[in-house]
């Protein structure tokens, strides 16, 4: 594989490691906890992060369809840390395998979002998803502290 696209790997495993540590050992119902209006739960912000990493990479980059309905990922719960993790596992596997068959002049290649029919770029996509990603994990970091913090009847 081409070391920069193994660079965009290993920085999409950190952000999937910060998941990890992110919901690892919490209850249930810390998973699906919304620490207020507007905000996600550690599920939601989870398997939409997987979701989105699948989009971008296999719907737009790979142009392989997903059937993704992404407003019920905002619906997710009772989902256990462990199915979690294994869904952001299983996205992860997946942009491997498409990012293994690539090239750097890839990169520069357009494609067309099925979603909304602009174009982006292989590489704005990666990037795309590698900032999308960060700022979920970022949001799945504060939760769980917000969680940790509550103060409890």
């Amino acid at each position: 594989m081409e070391p920069f696209l193994e660079s965009v790997l290993d920085c999409l495993q950190g952000l999937h490691d910060g998941f990890a540590s992110a919901l690892t050992g919490l209850p249930p119902e810390a998973l699906d906890w919304v620490p207020g209006e507007g905000a996600n739960s550690l599920a939601v912000l989870a398997v939409h992060a997987a979701g989105a990493e699948r989009y971008w990479i296999g719907d737009v980059i790979a142009r392989d369809p997903s059937g993704r309905v992404r407003g019920d990922e905002f619906e997710a719960a009772g989902l256990e840390a462990a199915a979690l993790e294994e869904r952001l596992d299983d996205a992860l596997a997946y942009c491997r395998g498409v990012l293994e068959g690539m090239a750097l002049a890839d990169l520069a290649d357009m494609r067309v979002s099925p979603r909304d029919g602009r174009e982006f770029s292989v590489g704005w996509s990666l990037a795309h998803v590698l900032e999308h990603t960060a700022l979920h994990l970022g949001h799945a970091q504060v939760t769980r502290q917000l969680w940790e913090q509550r103060k409890q009847p």
